[in-house]
């Protein structure tokens, strides 16, 4: 199959792609096999077909690219993965993901009330994407601040009569909300899942404890253990010590250590 034939076929699937897990995982399936030929390429349809789509349309491409990225990840870990151009370890199309974030985001929720019903989707898959350390933390912060601005701003514009007549059909409607609780299924299920290394570090440590493992740092990237990335995930949502605390201790203390009961004579 030449590269033309290839994006047609791509293109071709992009359009008949929905929220099931069987649709999804067929269009990752193509992408990840041709990735070393038309890589790049297969990447240019995905950003077309976010210009070209219905909002609807739209959603379901990120939640692809959400499954995508997982795929590309584990399929990293596999022997002799590379890029296009031979590299190894490829990470496949994450790296085009982190470079158009803030382009597939704008995309997918773009201003005004259009964008409104993608918003609270693409919030979830982003702060996932944050917690598993699929794109940098950072650049999913930038983009998400964009989104908090922009919701605020569509907040305040709601005060006001708008003549927009860009709401969807009867028909669209049912089909998002079916399509809605599936992906929602499928992200609660998954927010659970902590991220694993997907390098050999951990091939010939066996079954150590923790505290033997070594330590890692942001700076290591794909190195960093999914121990310290769940603990950091931990520490980040904890509150500071207060008086409830104390009281909690307090209480274990007792049922732990009862006072010595006063005989009766």
């Amino acid at each position: 199959m030449d590269p033309f034939e290839v994006r047609m076929q791509f293109i071709t699937l992009l359009k008949r792609l929905n929220a099931s897990q069987q649709s999804i995982q067929k269009v990752v399936g193509y992408a990840l096999k041709f990735f070393s030929r038309c890589g790049e390429d297969l990447w240019d349809c995905i950003i077309e077909e976010c210009q070209k789509g219905s909002i609807n349309s739209r959603i379901n491409i990120l939640y692809f690219l959400d499954s995508l990225c997982e795929t590309s990840l584990l399929a990293r870990s596999y022997p002799g993965a590379a890029g296009p151009e031979g590299k190894p370890n490829s990470t496949y199309y994450v790296d085009f993901v982190s470079k158009d974030l803030a382009k597939i985001v704008e995309l997918v929720v773009p201003a005004g009330r259009e964008g409104l019903p993608n918003l609270m989707s693409t919030k979830q898959i982003l702060e996932s994407w944050r917690t598993k350390r699929v794109v940098d933390p950072q650049k999913v912060d930038e983009v998400l601040s964009i989104l908090d601005r922009r919701k605020d701003a569509m907040d305040i514009s709601s005060d006001f009569p708008s003549n927009s007549s860009s709401t969807l059909p009867r028909q669209e409607v049912f089909k998002r909300i079916e399509e809605d609780r599936e992906r929602h299924k499928r992200l609660r299920e998954r927010r659970w899942v902590q991220p694993v290394s997907h390098t050999n570090i951990q091939s010939n440590v066996g079954t150590q404890l923790a505290s033997f493992m070594p330590l890692t740092d942001d700076k290591d990237g794909g190195e960093e253990l999914a121990l310290d990335i769940e603990f950091e995930n931990d520490w980040e949502t904890t509150s500071d010590w207060n008086e409830d605390d104390q009281e909690d201790t307090l209480e274990e203390n007792e049922l732990c250590y009862p006072p010595p009961s006063i005989p009766t004579w």
